[in-house]
């Protein structure tokens, strides 16, 4: 609520040769003023405010444009974080992403000439996406598995013993104890990761051919049935995209997509209700 009401307070209106002007801010701002010569325009001021600000705040009209311009600055930031994310990968896994895209596309345009409802189609767009987003993530991991960083395996167990042996010290705050074990826990994810890196590369390479097989079905489906039907895209993995140690330097960045993801899921499944 505090958000809405922070910007019901800061909303603005064009105004010619001046721009976007905050309507509240200068209005307080001249109450202030006149209230040094009669303070009665003080409390009529915080009247005032106290009256147009909450019932704009409370308005469903006024929340949904909120919303859409925080989902709309969300997907902006999104983007530019998905898009550094494929910057990083080889252009034959860009290449690969791309085809998956061309398809997942060719998909809706299968609907959208078929009539499909709006619903059906919109339901189906988020569901290919939320498969090329699991594409994307295991070409990442591939990545990190084939261009490992320079860190050592020696130098990942020394580390790891040294927090071990940390731990063992009863001089450590409760704070930095549990700073030192979640480190620890990475560390030790890593490690596993490069002891069983070919068996994690077939994985994830088993998991791009399942999904693009799954595509090619749906797009055949979707092609020869000539009746617009909702796409179930859950898969189950085969690799662990969950251990976020076999994204390497990336981790934040895909934690921080899967965030935003799941923040726009939430807004279009209340659109939708």
């Amino acid at each position: 609520m505090w958000r809405y009401l922070k910007s019901a307070f800061l909303v603005s209106v064009d105004v010619p040769a001046l721009g976007r002007v905050p309507v509240n801010v200068l209005a307080v701002t001249a109450f202030g003023i006149l209230g040094f010569a009669q303070p009665a325009f003080w409390l009529l001021g915080l009247a005032v405010e106290a009256a147009v600000v909450p019932s704009l705040a409370f308005n469903p009209r006024f929340q949904k444009v909120v919303e859409a311009q925080a989902l709309e600055v969300s997907q902006g930031s999104a983007e530019e974080k998905r898009r550094a994310l494929i910057r990083l990968l080889e252009n034959g896994a860009q290449q690969r992403l791309w085809g998956l895209a061309k398809k997942c596309s060719q998909v809706l345009d299968v609907y959208r000439s078929q009539q499909a409802e709006e619903y059906t189609i919109d339901s189906n767009d988020q569901a290919l996406k939320n498969l090329e987003w699991v594409y994307l993530k295991l070409l990442v991991a591939r990545h990190h598995l084939l261009n490992p960083s320079s860190e050592a395996e020696q130098t990942l167990t020394k580390k790891i013993q040294g927090l071990e042996a940390d731990l063992r010290s009863e001089d450590e705050t409760e704070s930095l104890r549990q700073s030192k074990t979640a480190t620890l826990n990475i560390l030790k994810k890593r490690l596993a990761t490069m002891h069983k890196k070919q068996q994690t590369l077939e994985e994830i390479e088993s998991d791009l051919s399942r999904i693009d097989n799954q595509v090619d079905l749906i797009l055949e489906n979707a092609t020869v049935q000539g009746k617009p039907q909702t796409i179930s895209t859950d898969i189950e993995l085969a690799s662990d995209l969950l251990g976020g140690s076999i994204f390497g330097e990336d981790e934040s960045a895909i934690n921080a997509l899967e965030q935003s993801y799941h923040r726009q899921k939430s807004v279009a499944q209340k659109e939708q209700a």
